[in-house]
């Protein structure tokens, strides 16, 4: 990392974007005390977290890009355990276990074992690992990273809940739409550097004209996929058969989006990925 300048308001979310290797999980590591910086300073709740990092860890919550879990214990008792490290009390760890499983719609799963869950349960169920000991910070690396587009909407949706209960958040991302969806402020960084910052609006204005970028599993589909998108795009759309891709230009942002993923599901397609550009 070189130098970066970062404030975060209590109950908003910052947007770390880049590429692979761009630097936001070294970031996350140092900001939640998982490597020590090599210099500079950094001060979460008004903790020094270089100086008292054990401090600043009780004021922490981290979901990491895999999730976290037990694959032996059932969801209930991987939270319950979390709780018991945290120092609950056995009564209180197993009342906020029973209170995430419903709030992260977990009820019914959680009396199975964590390896019978799909990608997007587990990750639910890391984040509410995260939550457990309801820390006002929490860092989120990469949380829909390999999840279908249905879980990463079902995934926003929960941090804005976390958010709107007050949650400060710290979210690395390499989808714009996830950033534009969910920050308040947005860092781009490239080469452990900031190259960009400032709201969604204001980068998208500087960035000019979006793509929406469709990944397929069978190249069978392209001819197909490209005739569902020609209505949401202000522009042809471009086939790249070699990749199995199709990139249509696009206005309106995560509304293009949300067009695109209808326009998909009524026309039977499961895309590998989806995302503006």
């Amino acid at each position: 990392m070189a130098g970066l300048d970062l404030a975060v308001p209590e109950g908003t979310v910052l947007g770390l974007l880049g590429p692979n290797g761009a630097g936001k999980t070294t970031t996350v590591r140092m900001l939640s005390t998982l490597q020590a910086p090599d210099a500079g300073e950094c001060t979460i709740a008004g903790v020094d977290i270089v100086r008292h990092p054990q401090e600043a860890r009780k004021l922490l919550g981290l979901s990491g890009q895999y999730a976290a879990v037990d694959e032996f214990l059932t969801g209930y008792e991987n939270l319950e355990m979390v709780g018991r490290l945290h120092r609950l009390g056995k009564t209180r760890a197993r009342a906020r276990a029973r209170e995430l499983l419903e709030r992260f719609d977990l009820v019914e799963a959680g009396r199975r074992p964590a390896r019978t869950y799909s990608g997007g349960m587990r990750r639910r169920l890391d984040l509410a690992g995260a939550l457990v000991a309801a820390p006002p910070v929490v860092f989120l690396d990469e949380p829909t990273a390999g999840l279908d587009p249905s879980s990463r909407i079902g995934m926003w949706e929960l941090v804005r809940e976390m958010v709107d209960g007050g949650t400060t958040v710290v979210l690395t991302t390499q989808y714009l739409e996830e950033a534009d969806q969910l920050a308040s402020n947005i860092v781009v960084i490239d080469n452990g550097r900031i190259v960009a910052e400032g709201s969604p609006t204001e980068l998208k204005r500087a960035v000019g004209e979006e793509s929406l970028h469709v990944t397929l599993a069978n190249r069978e589909e392209t001819s197909l996929v490209a005739r569902a998108l020609r209505g949401i795009g202000i522009g042809a759309p471009v086939v790249d058969e070699e990749r199995n891709t199709i990139a249509v230009p696009v206005s309106g942002g995560t509304d293009a989006l949300t067009a695109g993923v209808r326009a998909l599901d009524t026309a039977g397609v499961r895309p590998v990925d989806i995302g503006l550009r």
